[in-house]
């Protein structure tokens, strides 16, 4: 036990280093074909509760693709998602393995082929993917080599697109309650936020606009970080604070360049900018992460996706 829980924390603290670990699994191929490894792809350690052996999958009435059916483990009842059908690939070899995942407040099973390795990597090793490219559900390709020219990428999913197709955040997506539904902050400061899912980004953003909050959306912490040192050089020529030019700071975790919790440990860090507020909002749930984002300093974590608890976080961080 003494060991297990030794290599959970020293997982939990990659965080502190700008690093994290990558599993690996393979879907299968554009045609189905048994002659070549199936696509590589990727998802963050942390959001995988479990890995499991293929089971019986009791389909439901009406259920479509991509959905396969649901399956019962250890008395949960939980949705299964053919993931090569999400990412238009077919698993030659079948699908054997069932990735247990637990993110935004969602556990749901993932269906693939196989599962290879867990690598450790530093976020600058990962870099936003083109979308026009890679589809809606990549995030970002991972760089699994430190060589800069040739070695292995691996195409990072965009979970939160993934979990809105299989199971819309609609009805979650409830407004915030009346009273709440305008915050004032300073005539021409703005929120400055940080995301690198797509969707995420559009959720936020339709968040901010209805508590009338201007901002400026970046998609990763290397951007947030570059337009935060931007804006504190314009409020120095102005002679202005720089809380008259930025309110506060909400960013994800999971970002390619630079992760959340080094934007904020580097906020924090600084005399020009600690006082602004920085709020965490991830799909990454649970008590280990809730405790690094404490020990980086960040003023409030809320969990994807709610804009009720969203709107009271920002209510209570920023100044009244």
């Amino acid at each position: 036990m003494d060991a297990f829980q030794k290599e959970i924390d020293e997982r939990t603290n990659l965080t502190s280093s700008n690093k994290f670990e990558l599993l690996l699994f393979r879907i299968g191929t554009p045609d189905g074909s048994t002659d070549k490894p199936g696509e590589l792809y990727g998802i963050n350690v942390f959001k995988i509760r479990e890995i499991v052996p293929m089971m019986e999958i009791t389909a439901a009435a009406g259920m479509r693709s991509p959905m396969l059916g649901m399956v019962n483990i250890r008395g949960q009842v939980m949705s299964v998602v053919d993931l090569p059908a999400v990412a238009g690939c077919k698993a030659g070899h079948g699908l054997n393995i069932l990735l247990i995942t637990e993110f935004a407040r969602h556990t749901q099973a993932f269906a693939v082929e196989s599962v290879e390795e867990i690598v450790r990597l530093e976020w600058s090793q990962v870099l936003p993917a083109d979308s026009s490219a890679h589809g809606n559900v990549v995030t970002s390709i991972a760089r699994l080599d430190s060589a800069q020219d040739g070695g292995r990428l691996v195409q990072v999913l965009d979970v939160e697109q993934i979990l809105n197709m299989v199971s819309p955040v609609k009805e979650q997506m409830q407004p915030a309650p009346a009273e709440s539904n305008e915050l004032k902050i300073k005539p021409g400061s703005v929120v400055l936020a940080a995301d690198d899912s797509r969707m995420a980004r559009a959720l936020i953003e339709q968040c901010l606009t209805d508590l009338k909050l201007p901002y400026i959306m970046t998609n990763d912490g290397l951007q947030a970080w570059n337009k935060l040192k931007e804006l504190a050089g314009q409020a120095e020529q102005e002679g202005k604070p720089l809380t008259d030019k930025v309110a506060m700071v909400l960013t994800d975790l999971e970002m390619p360049e630079m992760d959340g919790f080094t934007l904020t440990r580097k906020i924090k860090a600084s005399d020009l900018y600690k006082q602004l507020p920085v709020v965490i909002h991830s799909s990454l749930t649970g008590a280990a992460n809730e405790d690094h984002v404490r020990s980086v300093g960040a003023n409030g974590y809320v969990a994807k996706f709610s804009p009720p608890d969203l709107a009271a976080m920002l209510r209570k961080v920023l100044p009244p």
